[in-house]
């Protein structure tokens, strides 16, 4: 651990699903006099900055000196879960890496249900050997849930794959060559011309469990799933019965409402599903590092932080 030499400030690595020590040494390039402590050290208590991912529960209650809260990803709803006002500023990670892993996860995710290799994968297992109709993508209608800085590129990246995409968010945007609903009013007929749904909203109240019963059967029969926003979005329970009853053809899913998820979850056996580990993008560790450590000099100098999160809205 390196010491604290004076005014230099104390970061804090914190989470409780996965080790961050891999950020120390590049945080400590980046601030040579910084004290680096790594969550379960007892000295993480004692820091001003909180640089986190599912940080464990309360921590901010026992950090006295804590001046900032730093995302080491886009997403915050974790390190904001029932500690809506933490009482100090949190901030996230921006990183056009991101916005490229997310557009080749969904692109191969789209594609899978498009060309079928959800029914080959099946055919394979029962020794079947049949070709079915090659559809061009104008065929395939994807709708994007979520239109924000990564919605946004992914919708605009499925258009010029030639898709026909449509777009759904809480508020209202226009996005060029594709056509756009909102507000709740919109969800019904936007999932009603949806072949292939694509989650990417942000964590909210509004949103939670929106990937439920309700949405489902909105979406025509035969229609397929790839969610790669928030865990608590999906009910899995709804998904489960939705796929075994037929109405939903299958579901690529990245991110879940408990993370490991479970040996003992049916979705790791429930027809039609594929599941990931949470992979669909991530910062760049050197990114995230540059990106903390400039606003942890900002705070330091007064500036204006960047990337700060809205806590009324969740993101």
């Amino acid at each position: 651990m390196s010491r604290q030499s004076p005014g230099a400030p104390h970061i804090a690595f914190l989470s409780r699903s996965a080790s961050l020590a891999y950020f120390r040494p590049l945080m400590a390039e980046a601030m040579p006099h910084a004290e680096i402590s790594v969550w379960p050290e007892p000295r993480c208590l004692e820091a001003e900055i909180a640089v986190c991912w599912n940080p464990p529960p309360d921590v901010y209650a026992r950090m006295p000196r804590l001046r900032l809260i730093h995302s080491i990803a886009a997403g915050v709803d974790n390190l904001l879960e029932g500690r809506r006002d933490p009482g100090v500023p949190v901030c996230r990670v921006v990183d056009p890496g991101l916005a490229r892993g997310m557009i080749e996860y969904v692109r191969w995710s789209v594609l899978y249900f498009h060309r079928h290799f959800d029914r080959m994968a099946a055919q394979q297992r029962e020794r079947a050997w049949q070709r079915l109709p090659l559809a061009a993508a104008s065929a395939c209608r994807v709708g994007v849930m979520g239109l924000g800085e990564l919605g946004g590129v992914v919708a605009r990246a499925l258009r010029d794959d030639g898709y026909d995409v449509g777009g759904w968010s809480r508020s209202a945007r226009q996005i060029d060559g594709i056509r756009t609903w909102h507000g709740e009013g919109g969800l019904a007929p936007f999932l009603a011309r949806t072949d292939v749904l694509v989650c990417l909203l942000p964590l909210t109240d509004a949103t939670r469990g929106i990937l439920g019963a309700r949405t489902l059967a909105g979406l025509p029969e035969g229609a397929a799933l790839v969610h790669c926003g928030r865990g608590e979005h999906l009910v899995s329970a709804d998904l489960i019965a939705a796929l075994s009853g037929g109405r939903l053809r299958g579901a690529v899913l990245d991110v879940f409402p408990t993370e490991p998820l479970p040996a003992d979850d049916p979705l790791w056996t429930c027809p039609g599903v594929v599941v990931t580990p949470h992979m669909a993008s991530m910062a760049a560790s050197a990114e995230v590092v540059r990106q903390v450590a400039g606003n942890i000099q900002r705070l330091r100098d007064g500036l204006p932080l960047r990337n700060t999160v809205d806590l009324a809205r969740g993101y």
